[in-house]
């Protein structure tokens, strides 16, 4: 009982500002778990003895969101490509050639629709913004996006894992943390399925590169 005596003494514009801030961070281009962090927090918020807000903790992550993308896509309309392309060279686990080539095959297939659809996969959630502004996306475009695929991605998440706790605390009281069990694999599962279709679906469109190449032989 003790994590729940600690839990009960974080304040709540600690948990806030912490969502914002590592979202937003995530959202700039650094690989931070934002979405373990939202998920987080809207467990919390779950709790009915935490004094944790849902609202609060989708609106933080909005604002870090809608921020931090914004200012990825100043820095890449800056300095462009080229830096993505030397970021990939010195880390490549979070930001090699096939990361970079699986986000502009997302721009080549999708255009400004890969801003929405980008927050809910990892990949591109991180480098939609610095991507859309290496490819000069017009920021009239980018923004509207990016305020709507923010707002689906923390309204949406916090609200699916708020209500899936108070669920999941009712089951524990009635059945076992068996069923618990179940339904989070059963979650991961059909999550990773629709971002393996997603990948796929990707993996087969060309990307700019490739179009340009493929128009000069013809």
């Amino acid at each position: 009982m003790a994590i729940d005596h600690w839990l009960m003494t974080i304040p709540p514009l600690a948990v806030y500002l912490a969502v914002a801030g590592v979202v937003g961070i995530e959202s700039l281009g650094v690989p931070l778990p934002g979405e373990v962090v939202l998920v987080s927090a809207a467990l919390l918020s779950s709790r009915p003895d935490i004094p944790v807000e849902p609202e609060w903790v989708a609106l933080g992550a909005l604002i870090g969101a809608v921020v931090g993308d914004s200012i990825g896509y100043a820095v890449g309309r800056h300095y462009g490509i080229g830096l993505l392309e030397r970021l990939g060279r010195r880390f490549p686990k979070h930001f090699g050639p096939s990361h970079l080539a699986l986000a502009e095959r997302a721009f080549a297939r999708w255009g400004v629709l890969t801003v929405i659809i980008g927050r809910f996969i990892a990949i591109l959630r991180i480098l939609a913004g610095p991507l859309a502004g290496a490819l000069r996306m017009p920021y009239k475009k980018f923004l509207p996006a990016n305020i709507i695929g923010g707002a689906l991605w923390t309204i949406g998440t916090t609200y699916a894992i708020y209500f899936l706790g108070i669920v999941a605390e009712t089951w524990l009281k009635r059945f076992s943390y068996v069923g618990l069990a179940v339904a989070v694999v059963a979650g991961a599962t059909i999550g990773w399925m629709v971002k393996k279709r997603v990948s796929g679906m990707l993996a087969v469109a060309p990307t700019p590169g490739d179009e340009e190449e493929g128009a000069s032989a013809a």
